[in-house]
């Protein structure tokens, strides 16, 4: 028999992460909600790419 061992992952700190800090700089522009909102989403945006560029090559 083989064992099967579950890789675990951890990419979802990474959107949570980005999105907080996008909610944090959208909330210092002091512009209104819609600029948090618009900095949560340049946030996961922003990790999304991170994670399908950087993050994949090292680990090949």
């Amino acid at each position: 028999m083989t064992q099967h061992e579950e890789e675990k992952n951890f990419n979802y700190i990474y959107y949570v992460v980005a999105m907080i800090s996008g909610m944090f700089v959208g909330a210092i522009i002091e512009r209104g909600v819609i600029y948090i909102l618009v900095g949560a989403i340049l946030g996961l945006l922003t990790a999304g790419l991170f994670l399908k560029t950087l993050a994949k090559s090292s680990h090949d």
